[in-house]
């Protein structure tokens, strides 16, 4: 049986990570997404158990209470986690498990799994970001004013991370990527 991995991606939101991934899932099926818990309310395309396992606070706060998941953090007034189980059980059968989290989780996954690949998604500037988080049209000024301020912060960290890859060219972001996952770095237990 081959060797399970953990794989966290992570970096400011609006940066293009979301889109990355999907492509590099759609590129290799074997690869295998871990599907976040959250409190926030689903956007009009998100399916419940898809985009994630939509969950009040007091149901998400018992299950951070009771060490259901493996790492969790709060982001623009909602709670984001990840369901432990499932991904140690595709972990555990051989199945290489990506977790698309926040910085405070990346940093939790950290402790708890120190072998895992971080790879940090940065973006060309702030003024990118910025007009990347705006196009969206998904955000009061006030959620933007608070997802610029976050994103600093995030984007100071990224050292802390195995790789960091900026997203100023898809193709190449993705290149990169893919790299790091299949050639540069040996599988992990």
């Amino acid at each position: 049986m081959s060797k399970g991995r953990l794989i966290v991606l992570t970096g400011p939101s609006g940066v293009g990570k979301g889109t990355l991934l999907s492509s590099l899932l759609h590129r290799h099926p074997e690869l295998s997404l871990s599907t976040s818990m959250t409190t926030r309310k689903p956007r009009p395309t998100e399916i419940d158990g898809k985009n994630y396992y939509f969950v009040n606070r007091p149901e998400f706060e018992r299950k951070v209470a009771q060490g259901e998941l493996l790492e969790w953090a709060e982001f623009a007034e909602n709670l984001y986690g990840t369901p432990r189980k499932p991904v140690e059980a595709m972990i555990q059968s051989g199945k290489w498990v990506i977790l698309e989290i926040e910085l405070e989780g990346a940093r939790q996954i950290r402790k708890s799994f120190p072998s895992a690949l971080r790879i940090f998604i940065a973006p060309p500037s702030m003024d990118e970001l910025e007009s990347r988080i705006r196009g969206r049209a998904q955000d009061s000024e006030d959620a933007i004013a608070r997802r610029l301020l976050r994103a600093r912060s995030e984007v100071n960290a990224a050292k802390e991370f195995d790789i960091q890859i900026v997203n100023d060219d898809f193709e190449k972001a993705l290149s990169q990527i893919e790299k790091a996952l299949f050639e540069t770095v040996p599988a992990m237990c």
